[in-house]
């Protein structure tokens, strides 16, 4: 996972710059979130927590 506080600055950013996304942005109940491919073909998820998920409140 690559966490994120802003996921639509750094998804644009990472599509501008030519990162390769396998799985289109989602929101879910935890999030938004989509997947891409680094340089070696390993995949990562994006990921912006929402505002109340206990994880999020953690990390404040």
């Amino acid at each position: 996972f690559l966490s994120t506080d802003d996921f639509w600055r750094d998804y644009n950013r990472m599509v501008s710059d030519g990162i390769k996304f396998v799985r289109e942005p989602q929101v879910q109940d935890y999030g938004t979130v989509a997947v891409f491919e680094d340089l070696y073909g390993n995949l990562w998820d994006l990921l912006e927590l929402s505002a109340d998920h206990p994880m999020a409140i953690r990390m404040l």
